[in-house]
């Protein structure tokens, strides 16, 4: 499938959803990694972080809402293909390939 020549389209409103969502985790997560830098926040910080702003959900939610769009609107089989693509992203704590699952991305 030639996915550069491709367009899918998707509510206005889901996708500035979408990207508030994605602004304030990239952000915020910088501003996390400055303040670990500095030794004033750690792993413990992050995490909190993570829970208290519902970080996973609102992923979750954000993939969830461009499946839709992706389901609707391209095959079966180019549905299987992008999800063969989305199984061989890293994963932490697979560990699957023998590394350690706190090993950093490269």
């Amino acid at each position: 499938m030639e996915m550069s020549s491709r367009d899918v389209r998707m509510p206005l409103s889901e996708v500035v959803a979408i990207l508030q969502d994605l602004n304030e985790f990239v952000v915020s997560l910088d501003r996390l990694g400055s303040l670990q830098d500095f030794g004033t926040a750690d792993e413990y910080t992050v995490g909190k972080f993570i829970a208290d702003w519902d970080v996973a959900r609102r992923l979750a939610h954000a993939r969830h809402v461009i499946g839709i769009a992706l389901d609707a609107q391209l095959s079966e089989e180019e549905i299987t293909e992008i999800d063969s693509l989305c199984e061989q992203g890293r994963f932490f704590g697979t560990g699957s390939d023998g590394n350690d699952p706190t090993d950093q991305p490269t």
